[in-house]
């Protein structure tokens, strides 16, 4: 697998992009669409949030009468079309039909997503002529590719894209290209986040869902900021068969080689989101190893990564191990505490802080020194099973992030 510099949303042959200012935002671009030249295979997943925002149920509509063949997307940000009514309803529908008539193309061959302030009507003038003028600028050209990615940006910092390729075993080369957004409503099972990612690999409709719900399960939905869930969250991926490789079909070899390189893909973005998480000073990498299970070892990571004093202690450059002990305790998972290894490391030193049920008498020197790094690993070794690694990413809670969200809307 290669990573291809430069590479984003367009990377994959057939797919074009584009990213305008159409007026939501005072300034910033707030448009953005991807095309395929052919109808694509389309795989969706949408926010376990119950409130969920009028564009994320016009999707689920048109993917079920287009039967997955999707054509084009159409993003807006600085305005998530969420708690709005039947006017939000409306709006969403009549930008899918607004798009469909300026590519002339099935209107049940799009999809639609806004993300941005909920509770406020779109300026759907804007948005209509924004759809039109947008559609004569897109392009596979790189440029358009980061224009989308900076399109659907909030309070994001930085583009979140990537592409790579791999070499198939019939010596087919295919390309996954991938953008994302998201900084804070982060959580895990799908939090104010977007991803788009597309791909030109000729594959089944049920490998892809399955690749693809596998691969947001251990990467998108192992991720927190704050703990708090959208309404608005989905990530989506398009797969137009244009790289011409035999159809996969079964899971040989050459679909584990696709789904490695998506999961790469999928945890790249992820881990983007998080070190761009609002007020984030940390990034954390959570491991558990040796759970009993998949299941069990994934609560205890997310409770780890989604407990607000783990986050403020990191902040804090405070070694307050028991914190991470209490996170897991209160899941209901049983385990045996006097069979847990708990530490700390990155490029600053490792340092070994609870071991078989005792605390350990540490360097706090060098825990400091480890805690003063802007990215820091926790390792937590159950000892308890055979179960693989299971990894979850989170941040540290600022002063910061509380100044960007006492005022959001005003």
């Amino acid at each position: 697998m290669e990573v291809i510099k430069d590479g984003g949303i367009t990377t994959p042959k057939g797919f074009k992009a584009a990213g305008i200012h159409c007026g939501i935002k005072k300034r910033k671009k707030d448009l953005a669409i991807i095309t395929s030249e052919k109808e694509s295979l389309c795989y969706a997943c949408f926010t376990q949030n119950t409130m969920k925002a009028a564009p994320l149920k016009i999707c689920e509509e048109n993917l079920k009468s287009s039967n997955n063949q999707i054509k084009a997307i159409i993003i807006n940000s600085g305005n998530a079309n969420a708690c709005t009514g039947d006017r939000g309803y409306q709006d969403a529908k009549l930008m899918t039909k607004t798009l469909a008539k300026c590519l002339n193309i099935e209107v049940s061959k799009t999809l639609v997503s806004s993300t941005g302030v909920i509770g406020a009507y779109l300026p759907i003038e804007n948005i209509l002529d924004g759809i039109e003028n947008i559609v004569k600028e897109i392009s596979e050209d790189t440029k358009n590719a980061k224009d989308c990615a900076e399109a659907i940006m909030t309070t994001d910092t930085f583009i979140k894209e990537i592409a790579v390729k791999i070499k198939l075993k019939d010596d087919a080369i295919i390309k996954i290209g991938g953008i994302s957004k998201g900084s804070g409503m982060i959580h895990p099972n799908m939090a104010t986040m977007l991803g788009f990612i597309t791909t030109d690999c000729n594959i089944s409709k049920k490998l892809l869902e399955k690749a693809f719900k596998e691969c947001i399960d251990s990467s998108f939905n192992m991720i927190s900021v704050d703990g708090e869930t959208s309404t608005n969250d989905m990530a989506v991926i398009m797969a137009n068969g244009e790289a011409s490789n035999n159809k996969i079909e079964k899971e040989d070899e050459n679909y584990k080689l696709f789904k490695t390189a998506l999961m790469f893909v999928c945890s790249s973005l992820a881990k983007m989101i998080v070190k761009d998480g609002e007020g984030a000073t940390k990034f954390l990498e959570v491991n558990i190893k040796n759970a009993k299970n998949k299941n069990e070892a994934k609560i205890l990571c997310k409770s780890i990564i989604n407990s607000n004093l783990v986050k403020t202690a990191f902040f804090g450059c405070d070694a307050n191990w028991g914190r991470i002990l209490s996170a897991m305790g209160s899941t209901g998972v049983k385990f045996d505490q006097n069979k847990i290894t708990i530490s700390f490391c990155n490029n600053a030193g490792d340092i070994v802080l609870f071991q078989n049920g005792e605390p350990l008498n540490f360097d706090e020197k060098l825990a400091l020194k480890i805690l003063k790094e802007k990215e820091i690993i926790i390792n937590v070794n159950l000892n308890q099973g055979n179960e693989e690694n299971v990894q979850g990413w989170g941040c540290d809670l600022s002063y910061e992030y509380v100044k960007i969200n006492a005022d959001y809307r005003t």
